[in-house]
């Protein structure tokens, strides 16, 4: 995780988080002169509603314009992970083991930067995914996206 979104959980964690929510992950894209930040907020027993992204994005904004950890012009935007969450810490890899995942690394590992697969768990630093009966170990530091493939049956 780089330098500016340690600093930006560090900041919004306790934000939303007092107001109820987990907070599941940050996006930070930065766009030359103008930029995203994407927050996605989740309730495991109630879920996520526009009112809650829109209660989070007011208490967020505010502490965002006092704190300014970011220069330049940016959007925020808070949304619930979906069905297809991105998967942000180690530790959601290893509570949504069993689960397809789409998993994308910055570079090429044994050849490919995709994987599509069942997703194990974690194996200390590394995600264990299954790809067609072949198990790899990926790790978790290389990895640039990540998302749950949502199975419908």
């Amino acid at each position: 995780m780089s330098a500016k979104l340690n600093k930006l959980e560090e900041i919004l964690r306790p934000v939303v988080e007092g107001l109820g929510y987990e907070l599941w992950g940050i996006e930070f894209r930065s766009q030359g002169r103008h930029s995203l930040l994407r927050l996605f907020i989740d309730d495991p027993q109630d879920g996520i509603s526009v009112e809650d992204c829109e209660k989070v994005s007011r208490q967020v904004s505010g502490v965002l314009d006092v704190e300014d950890p970011i220069a330049n012009e940016y959007t925020l935007e808070v949304s619930s992970p979906g069905m297809d969450r991105p998967l942000f810490y180690l530790d959601q890899f290893e509570d949504w083991a069993g689960h397809q995942v789409n998993i994308r690394l910055r570079m090429a590992f044994e050849g490919r930067r995709r994987f599509q697969g069942v997703l194990k768990g974690i194996e200390g630093g590394d995600v264990v995914v299954v790809v067609d009966d072949h198990e790899y170990l990926l790790p978790f530091e290389s990895i640039d996206k990540a998302n749950i493939v949502p199975v419908f049956e």
